[in-house]
């Protein structure tokens, strides 16, 4: 399965590698997955529902980190991103230093097979990276499961998993993390309207692990 969303597995390293360049060229951060409307969205919840600022958040393949500077304005203090891909935390390390947020965590996971020290988080987030493993064309079913592993692990019992796809809609990521998490709410996004049917280009929710 192929999406213009999402480059090849082997091509991740080359994408940030330009996006590192440019930064450091220019200092323009690079795309923001989903828009800021998406990071706004997030921030709002955990707001919105008193979430504590000296909560652990996780950023399930954070890219150039920028969700993580913009939690931290927003005041909180205790969190971590990771990514597979080598560029990426080379480029989210940059924006870090040059926002001045030493207190960000970052680091090389694969969140397939996370280490034994990624664990006990109150929040985990992701934009995008299920959408990513999901067109995996390596076994794409088998990766789906891994990743549902992965997330009972480092989130904590009654954590929350706040999830951002364009490639699922609410039913059929509520089928994916049936094992393990409840829906909480489904969060608003912006509506298309294609041959007169109104829908969703982006599909938002947050689940509790049980």
């Amino acid at each position: 399965i192929s999406s213009p969303f999402f480059p090849p597995d082997s091509s991740w390293d080359a994408a940030y590698e330009r996006e590192l360049q440019t930064f450091q060229d220019i200092g323009d951060t690079g795309e923001i997955w989903f828009g800021e409307e998406s990071m706004v969205r997030i921030i709002r919840w955990l707001e919105k529902h008193k979430v504590p600022l000296d909560s652990s958040v996780l950023d399930i393949g954070t890219g150039n980190g920028v969700l993580l500077v913009e939690l931290a304005k927003s005041g909180y203090t205790n969190l971590t991103g990771i990514d597979y891909s080598l560029s990426a935390i080379r480029l989210s390390e940059k924006v870090r230093e040059k926002e001045g947020m030493s207190n960000i965590k970052l680091k090389v996971e694969d969140f397939l097979a996370p280490s034994a020290e990624l664990s006990g988080f109150d929040i985990c987030i992701d934009k995008g990276t299920f959408d990513a493993v999901s067109l995996d064309p390596r076994d794409a079913v088998g990766k789906r499961k891994l990743y549902v592993g992965s997330l009972c692990r480092v989130l904590k019992p009654e954590g929350f998993f706040l999830i951002t796809s364009c490639n699922w809609t609410k039913e059929e990521l509520l089928n994916e993390f049936r094992e393990g998490f409840e829906i909480l709410e489904e969060l608003p996004t912006p509506k298309f309207c294609f041959g007169g049917r109104i829908g969703n280009s982006v599909t938002a929710l947050v689940f509790q692990r049980k």
